[in-house]
């Protein structure tokens, strides 16, 4: 369904097939309400001005980071949860904008 969205949007990610994952998985979190602060963070963030899209995407990127800094630990066994609520409940329009709005616009 993701994915379907995407094309019918015109959307065209680098990586389909990972793209949309991160889009489940954000949705899954928000899902769960407010057992973990993605609902809360998107909710936010529709609210400093983003469509819903966008602020999936701008949760999504904050998984995606914490992801990439796991995999650089060969230590790691999985994503701190706390590190991950934590970078989610600092995440803003403007820091996300600033760091992550061109990767998002080619998709």
């Amino acid at each position: 369904m993701v994915m379907g969205y995407h094309r019918r949007a015109g959307i065209f990610p680098p990586s389909e097939s990972m793209h949309a994952a991160i889009h489940v998985g954000i949705e899954n979190q928000i899902a769960l309400g407010d057992e973990l602060p993605a609902r809360q963070a998107v909710d936010r963030l529709m609210g400093e001005g983003l469509d819903r899209h966008e602020a999936v995407h701008a949760v999504g990127s904050v998984l995606t980071d914490q992801l990439v800094e796991a995999m650089k630990d060969p230590e790691a066994k999985a994503v701190s949860q706390e590190a991950y609520n934590a970078a989610i409940e600092q995440l803003t329009v403007e820091r996300w904008l600033r760091d992550h709005a061109n990767e998002d616009n080619e998709d």
